[in-house]
């Protein structure tokens, strides 16, 4: 198996992109808080928090270049991708608060919608790669996945295939010790996430995923080696998730209270923070603007949501580009119902 034997490989940060990192972190963390409070109003559906991700996805996004590479995100990863684009925060919230089109975020915005079945953006993600390479085009695509998403067959198949084909690919493993309620440590018998690489002839990565100058360094490293012709490549990314699943769920039924308490103590946030107040990048003032600025941006964000007007067929919109049979069937009766319950 070929490896990635250094994983400080990569252009260290400046000090205005260390401070731009921290602070699309807490931007993050704003607006999963606020989405998780809209869906216990009523306002909002299920979302996933991005509680405990933020370094991961910020320090991946950070090494990335928007007007050329590429995001497959799963699910709990746009409140995090202000590098591409603020408005991938407002339609995301537009799409949270039942709008369909939110999951659309424009032709110049290289972010892919959320993928709900477990692993089942992986195949997207090699297939738009492998496209990138036949057309000669520069640029990588990032994927992100769950550790219980290692499990999946699509994932499997898709990673073999980027092997193969050496697809400009990183599949970003996001472990967080929980797929749900399933511990890994009962979700693999393998060494680590990182060593299911040397089945599909690529390079496998820890790394610490709660630090995002460690995750810039080396998804910069796996970007640089994809562009280089050099395939794809594994990175495990370990932290851990420290609020529920979804909003559906609550992990109070099955994590431990001592091991919550550790991971709250090695939060990102608080961490890297402290790293930056440290260096005399960081301090309260400049904290507080920060969760005033994205509780600004959500704000407006929640507006637009809420003064968008919706006909309840809308659900069938953007699914596929023309509706399916049985899709015109269903549209139909549903239009048939809203008119009957109108007429009453």
């Amino acid at each position: 198996m070929t490896s990635i034997t250094d994983a400080s490989v990569g252009a260290q940060p400046t000090d205005d992109e260390l401070v731009d990192m921290m602070t699309t972190m807490i931007a993050a963390r704003v607006y999963s808080t606020r989405l998780f409070n809209l869906q216990r109003q009523g306002r909002a559906g299920t979302s996933a928090p991005v509680d405990g991700h933020e370094a991961l996805v910020v320090g991946a996004a950070s090494a990335l270049d928007p007007s050329a590479d590429w995001v497959v995100p799963q699910y709990r990863e746009q409140v995090a991708l202000g590098r591409f684009g603020h408005g991938i925060i407002a339609q995301h919230v537009r799409y949270q608060m039942g709008d369909p089109a939110g999951a659309s975020y424009g032709p110049d915005v290289r972010v892919l919608p959320i993928a709900i079945s477990l692993a089942s953006q992986v195949p997207h993600a090699v297939g738009l790669a492998w496209g990138l390479k036949l057309r000669g085009e520069r640029g990588v695509v990032v994927c992100f996945l769950g550790d219980g998403a290692s499990s999946e067959g699509d994932f499997y198949e898709a990673a073999n295939l980027a092997g193969v084909v050496d697809a400009p690919v990183v599949l970003v493993v996001a472990n967080n010790h929980w797929a749900i309620s399933t511990p890994a440590s009962i979700q693999t018998a393998a060494e680590s996430f990182a060593a299911k690489a040397a089945a599909f002839g690529m390079p496998g990565v820890h790394v610490d995923g709660r630090d995002p100058v460690a995750m810039r360094e080396v998804v910069a490293a796996a970007r640089a080696r994809a562009l280089a012709g050099d395939g794809p490549t594994l990175v495990e990314a370990e932290t851990y998730r420290l609020g529920p699943h979804t909003t559906a769920d609550d992990p109070t039924r099955y994590v431990p209270n001592e091991e919550i308490d550790r991971a709250r103590a090695a939060d990102p946030l608080v961490t890297f923070g402290a790293r930056l107040r440290e260096l005399g990048l960081w301090d309260d003032e400049r904290h507080a603007a920060a969760e005033a600025e994205a509780g600004a941006r959500m704000d407006e964000a929640v507006e637009r949501a809420e003064a968008t007007t919706l006909a309840p067929t809308a659900m069938f919109d953007h699914v596929f580009a023309e509706d399916t049979p049985r899709m015109r069937r269903q549209r139909a009766a549903l239009e048939r119902h809203v008119d009957g319950r109108g007429a009453r």
